[in-house]
Formats: structure tokens, sequence, C-alpha cells
């Protein structure tokens, strides 16, 4: 499986205004890939018909999305904006829409502030652990004018992150930090394996500048120290065994703990060539 070549940036909207953020972060990285942006509110019928008037909660999302499409146009007045109302509970909405997008972009719902509190259920973790393309989770304030990080391990999960770094680092344009974390007591090993990697990735790229980095910790916790200066991080939804349903615990400490947006590459590790 292989994330749409063609598809859209997909948001997916809440139910109140403080997503706008994340809209315009979105429509942002729309406009780095030309691609369209997509706008998407999960209308959830029981809690409607629950409410004093089903006219009213639908109007709360037309106009949840009008002032979205505006955010959207005013930072990325070239990208093309869709909105849409959909049925259904929103992590299974933005999972469908995930088969046939570029990117899914969600907000963290305020993961970063509550400390060990964050569930399993979150929507944005239930996201990245389930979709079919990499997935963007964004913080509440907005990220600094730093480098790409992408944290590497030498999985095919890794290796697709690394990929898809320089391919954004490409068109911000920004330099990538490439940083694999060697845990204590484990050897570093003998060859430059991080070198061969990222000059593979580079070699779509050569106007990338690149930073490699081999630092000795634990690798969540260092990745999310290394993230404070990003304007995004990104990381293999799970070391060597990408399926779906499943996060790594590297990629859960970066989604809960870094202070940087996040995207979770997946649903393209078949895109990379064998023996790369």
């Amino acid at each position: 499986m292989t994330g749409s070549t063609g598809g859209p940036v997909v948001v997916g909207l809440g139910a109140t205004p403080t997503d706008l953020g994340m809209v315009r972060l979105a429509a942002r990285e729309a406009d780095t890939h030309g691609r369209s942006l997509a706008l998407v509110h999960a209308f959830n019928w029981e809690a409607a018909l629950a409410g004093p008037s089903l006219a009213g909660s639908r109007d709360t999302a037309e106009e949840l999305i009008a002032r979205a499409a505006t955010a959207a146009n005013e930072v990325a007045p070239a990208v093309p904006v869709s909105g849409e109302i959909v049925e259904g509970a929103p992590v299974g909405v933005l999972v469908r829409r995930s088969e046939t997008a570029f990117l899914v972009a969600i907000g963290d719902g305020g993961m970063t502030g509550c400390g060990r509190c964050v569930p399993a259920d979150a929507p944005a973790v239930q996201l990245a652990a389930r979709a079919g393309c990499p997935v963007l989770v964004v913080r509440p304030e907005p990220p600094p004018p730093g480098p790409v990080l992408v944290g590497v391990d030498g999985s095919p999960g890794s290796r697709a992150a690394l990929d898809f770094a320089f391919g954004c680092a490409a068109r911000r344009p920004a330099r990538v930090i490439v940083v694999r974390v060697v845990e204590p007591g484990r050897p570093d090993g003998d060859d430059d394996p991080l070198g061969a990697l990222v000059a593979e990735a580079r070699r779509h790229h050569p106007e990338v500048a690149a930073e490699c980095h081999t630092v000795h910790g634990d690798p969540g916790t260092v990745l999310v120290e290394q993230s404070r200066s990003a304007q995004v991080a990104l990381v293999g939804a799970r070391g060597d065994q990408p399926g779906r349903g499943m996060l790594g615990e590297v990629s859960q400490t970066l989604l809960y703990h870094a202070p940087a947006p996040v995207i979770v590459v997946r649903g393209l590790v078949s895109a990379v060539p064998a023996g790369a």
C-alpha cells in the first residue's frame, strides 16, 4: 500500500474554531507539495439528534468549514479548497479518506499539555495507527522556522520517513537533521549505515542540506528534545512492523510529547526501493 501520489491534503475539523491553526499549517503543507486541501467535518447524527436543534448543529458545522476555508485562503490563496460534512465517527471517516489522500492532518487534542495521561484512544493516536497515508499531528502553538527532523533506525518504516523528509525539506526549503539513536548497551555498528541511507535518500534531492547525528540514549527522549527547534518532526509508524493498527514506542512518544508538529509516515513503505 502506498499513499496517493495525486491525492489532497485532508484536514479533520473538530467541533470548535480552535482548529484554525491546524488548518493554516495544513494549507501551507498543501501549498508546499502542490496539493489541494479537503476540509472534512464528521457530523455525529446521534449527538445532533440529542441536541436542541438539528438544523443548528448542521449550521454550526457549515460555519466551521467556512471559517476554516477562509483561514486556508489567507495563508495559501493558490491552493484549491473544498469542504464536506460527512456522517460518521471522526477517526473512521478520516481513515477512509486516508486511502486516497496524500496526507491527513489532525489536531493533537492537547496531548502535549497533559503529561502522562494521554489515552491510547485519543483521535490523533488512533488515526496515526490506522491511516493509509502519512498523518500530520498539529500542535496548538505554531512551530519555529527550524529544520526538518527525522528519526532513522534502518527499518523500512524509518527509510520511508527519511525519503518523505527530504521531499518535505526540498519544497520548503529547509535542511534535514537525521538522527539515529543508539540505546545504551547496544553497539554502534562497524559500518556507516546512516550515511549510506541518507546518501540514497538525498539522491533525489541533492540540493537539500543534511546533517547526520548518531546519539546515545533513549530514542523517544532524544527525538523529543531534538524536536524543540524543528519546524516538523518525522518518524516511521513502527520500526520493523509497519502494519495497520500499530504504533511503535518511539512514534507514540513523539506524538505525546514532541512540541513540534509530527508526521507519522505510513502507507509508503512499499514505495521504498528494495535494497535502498
